[in-house]
């Protein structure tokens, strides 16, 4: 099975050794892991195992984290009797059908008193609770857990159904785009080159062969070499891109594109946000509260030349755009459309690409929201829409 397994991580292209395999199978010997430790092993346990012994490189660990759940699919269910199964996994009911005026009701509480009352519902509720329209839980209309309907609701726990939680108040572990994914068609390179500008300039480094050739015949054979400065290419990329969340449906076509622009563009900087740009970004996920950059850093660092690009399905509540305190994340002092208004001013050539189907941005609310801010610079992840996007850019 481990012969296998090894396959498998090969196939899905981690850069994992026969050393480094030997070196699991020598802890699986040593019992690290295995049915003689005290507790049961578990496969979150060899998954631990597995993933110190072969990923050296924490950039790869998104890479591993979906090989190792393609190839160990089900494994869990079938190799450990002894838990029962989770009653959320068989009974939550993932969407309401609600009346339209049973969602006129709910959409009628506003901002702060939603806080306030959910204030309240911490204080007074003891236990677990399933399905309803007041306590905190799974499967309901409240506006306050996971897996029902609420507009303006605050998940907590669980994953969200219906892409439009104002807090999400547990932890999630945001994986950095993967920038060596290979396309599937160099078409997204070809329409990026539209961006690319090349200039002369710099000593003469390179030789112009046509215009050699050409004073050579003119001098009657005796050789004229003739030289030109070396082409360079001037564009300057600032890459901002969304992740995490409802932007996990879009890992592909996102790597897909950032590998592209990494590979079109030797001028390139990029961060991370989540939904909406506020006083911090940063470039690697899983150290994202540890090595923040200022948003005013930013700004100031790179200067106008720089063509600002966000990517992100600008999919969420209004208030995390609109209200200081909306972040999902922490109690951001300023709203989220006071920095993308700063970052549209500081870097006057910037565009929105969208992931999201164009068909669906007249239903988000919070894509409208975005769209205005962008001065309707928003275009979609598609080849057409890169090519406008590009052509817009490169004016």
């Amino acid at each position: 099975m481990l012969i296998d397994f090894f396959y498998a991580l090969r196939s899905a292209k981690l850069p994992v050794s026969v050393k480094e395999f030997l070196v699991l199978l020598e802890a699986m010997q040593a019992d690290v892991v295995g049915p003689r430790q005290p507790d049961a092993c578990t496969i979150d346990d060899f998954y631990f195992l597995a993933r110190t012994a072969l990923v050296k490189d924490e950039k790869h660990f998104d890479k591993f984290d979906r090989a190792f759940a393609a190839y160990f699919k089900g494994v869990e269910q079938l190799t450990d009797f002894t838990k029962d199964i989770p009653a959320d996994w068989l009974r939550q009911i993932l969407e309401k059908e609600l009346s339209p005026e049973e969602k006129a009701a709910i959409e009628k509480m506003g901002w702060e008193e939603l806080m306030e009352t959910l204030k309240k519902r911490l204080e007074e509720q003891k236990e677990r609770h399933e399905g309803g329209s007041k306590w905190i839980g799974t499967g309901g209309t409240s506006p306050f857990g996971h897996g029902g309907y609420n507009p303006r609701g605050i998940r907590i726990g669980g994953k969200g159904g219906n892409k439009s939680a104002v807090k999400v108040w547990d932890q999630r572990a945001y994986k950095d785009y993967d920038d060596s994914q290979e396309l599937g068609t160099r078409n997204i390179k070809v329409a990026l080159r539209r961006l690319r500008k090349f200039a002369r300039q710099g000593n003469e480094l390179e030789l112009d062969l046509p215009d050699t050739i050409r004073s050579t015949a003119a001098n009657a054979g005796w050789l004229d070499i003739k030289m030109v400065p070396e082409r360079h290419n001037n564009v300057k990329v600032l890459l901002l891109m969304d992740v995490g969340g409802t932007m996990d449906e879009h890992i592909q076509r996102v790597e897909e594109l950032f590998s592209a622009v990494k590979a079109e563009f030797k001028h390139l900087e990029f961060y991370y946000f989540h939904n909406c740009v506020y006083d911090f970004m940063w470039k690697n996920n899983r150290r994202r509260f540890a090595e923040k950059f200022p948003t005013w850093d930013i700004i100031r660092k790179y200067n106008k030349d720089y063509k600002l690009i966000f990517v992100g399905d600008a999919t969420m509540s209004p208030y995390e755009i609109l209200q200081p305190g909306g972040s999902v994340e922490y109690n951001n002092e300023e709203a989220g459309a006071e920095w993308l208004q700063r970052l549209t001013h500081a870097f006057p050539k910037f565009a929105w690409i969208n992931p999201e189907p164009p068909g669906v941005w007249q239903y988000r609310q919070s894509i409208a929201v975005i769209q205005q801010l962008m001065g309707n610079r928003m275009f979609p992840l598609t080849l057409k829409g890169l090519e406008e996007s590009m052509r817009m850019l490169s004016k």
